[in-house]
């Protein structure tokens, strides 16, 4: 039936847009909230690096002199310093992005060789790619985080009563209890999700909409980059650069490399006390040596990707002071800040992931209470609510326990297996495969209680396998990733012991078109 108002019309939009999209934005949230804490899982899923903390310092004397021994003739070094989050020293030579990494050990030297494996960073590529061909994947996450955004303003146009709402919350009531869960839960962290959606959106937004930048830039991102920063900024030229002579370029004399780990010591004057994540070193052991210190992205809310400060590496002088950004390049900068949450310490991390965990309950109540409307008025095609339902317990349930077959698989697979990394995927996906068939050939409650009590036995064993199939104790990363898992485990159980069993019998299919009473679907 044509809806008649605009609340109608508003709450067709609703209910459409969070039940199309709803499974694709529930994988998108999920796996935002988990990396949250990616480099505290780099860190657990490679136990060989999970070292003892040392000072930078000592850390960077370590990496200059294997440097020193093993690549005296690169064009580039690159120094990745051990911080709170990530202890590894790590290092490479040629271009930072591209040059295959080293991990030391920050005392002795000696090279290190952690296992392979997709790591926590796995979590933050799928949150903007849904591991699709990274373009498409950026274009599909746009277009359901649009879909978020008319499900949220859709939202408030239907709820009038949004302060009462937030209040009301009665349990046991089957469809009236979710529809309080779903309502409590969006209005409860109502600025958040707006927020963490329309940043979501800005920070691709060269690509979702290019036009002015074709226009003013002929499609050069690095010139409108540039264009961003102060005037004066950019007229500061870097010295000590390498002569041209007939077009071609030629090297500097050999001079020798100051101990870089003075420049740390300059580089935080300008940023503050452990702020540093790295160095990068342009002509290593010629007189046109540059070396340039990197910021951590949590130094402060704007985001710092791409900064530094750069001195002479034989001199010390300052050659270049990171320039301030214009009014548009900081905005962006400052969206993009807010979203990924680098700033603020582990206080701001885990508050953004209790608010993404919220976020998680808000799209799974709004699926669940869909399926749970539509068996109650007997509505629609029995094919597809029987397919929601299957993808509700697939998207909420499965998901969650192909997360923590991928933990498992971490510490399963054996360390020398080639293409290791591959093998994590593929019982993620299979694991995650595996659900939704399940869930089409169970009864519904059934399947939520065999996923969500299999996702939570996974979890809470989690700590006892990461004991035994490691050397040694774990360290303060480790055990809070043990100890985080394990919690969310207990969460897992609880919502499924809430959850009523279907029973089997001659009536399963009146049990199954009837509502449930309790927690459970």
């Amino acid at each position: 039936m044509k809806p008649k108002t605009i609340t109608q019309s508003m709450s067709w939009l609703h209910t459409w847009c969070g039940l199309l999209l709803g499974w694709v934005l529930f994988a998108i949230f999920l796996t935002g909230t988990i990396a949250v804490f990616d480099k505290e899982l780099n860190v657990w899923m490679q136990p060989e690096l999970s070292l003892r903390g040392l000072d930078q310092s000592t850390a960077t004397r370590t990496a200059q002199r294997w440097l020193e021994a093993e690549h005296p003739h690169a064009a580039s070094w690159n120094i990745s310093l051990p911080t709170e989050r990530a202890p590894a020293l790590a290092v490479s030579t040629g271009e930072q992005r591209r040059g295959e990494r080293t991990y030391l050990d920050p005392l002795s030297g000696e090279v290190l060789e952690p296992r392979e494996t997709v790591g926590g960073n796995f979590f933050f590529r799928f949150h903007y790619t849904l591991h699709m061909p990274r373009m498409l994947g950026i274009w599909l996450v746009g277009f359901a985080a649009m879909a978020m955004l008319v499900a949220l303003i859709s939202g408030i146009v239907i709820h009038k009563k949004i302060f009462k709402e937030f209040f009301t919350f009665r349990p046991g009531k089957g469809q009236r209890s979710w529809l309080d869960g779903h309502n409590a839960s969006a209005v409860l962290l109502l600025p958040f999700h707006l927020m963490i959606t329309y940043t979501g959106l800005v920070i691709f937004l060269l690509i979702y909409m290019p036009a002015a930048l074709d226009a003013l830039y002929d499609g050069d991102r690095n010139a409108m980059f540039r264009d961003g920063r102060s005037g004066a900024a950019q007229q500061q030229a870097p010295r000590g650069q390498e002569r041209e002579r007939g077009g071609q370029r030629t090297p500097s004399a050999a001079a020798e490399l100051l101990p870089l780990e003075q420049f740390i010591a300059r580089a935080e004057e300008h940023y503050g006390p452990g702020t540093l994540s790295g160095l990068s070193i342009d002509n290593p052991g010629r007189a046109d040596a540059k070396v340039t210190a990197r910021p951590l992205l949590g130094s402060r809310i704007e985001l710092t990707k791409g900064e530094g400060i750069t001195f002479s590496g034989v001199t010390g002088e300052l050659l270049q002071a990171p320039p301030p950004s214009r009014a548009s390049l900081l905005t962006q900068r400052v969206m993009a800040g807010l979203h990924f949450a680098q700033f603020g310490g582990y206080p701001m991390r885990w508050l953004y992931f209790v608010c993404g965990l919220i976020s998680c309950a808000m799209i799974a109540t709004g699926l669940v209470h869909y399926t749970v409307k539509q068996r109650r008025q007997a509505k629609g095609s029995r094919r597809f609510l029987h397919a929601a339902e299957s993808l509700n317990v697939a998207t909420v349930a499965g998901l969650s326990l192909a997360c923590g077959a991928l933990l498992w698989a971490n510490r399963l697979l054996p360390v020398e297996l080639a293409g290791r990394g591959d093998w994590e995927l593929r019982l993620f996906f299979g694991t995650w495969l595996l659900t939704l068939f399940h869930a089409s050939v169970r009864a519904p409650l059934n399947a939520w209680r065999e996923q969500l009590y299999a996702a939570a036995l996974l979890a809470l064993a989690l700590p006892v396998l990461d004991l035994l199939s490691t050397t040694g104790m774990p360290d303060g990363l480790r055990l809070g990733v043990d100890a985080s898992v394990a919690a969310l485990g207990l969460l897992l159980g609880w919502i499924a012991w809430r959850i009523p069993a279907q029973p089997v019998s001659s009536r399963a299919t009146r049990t199954a078109a009837r509502p449930a009473t309790g927690a459970g679907q």
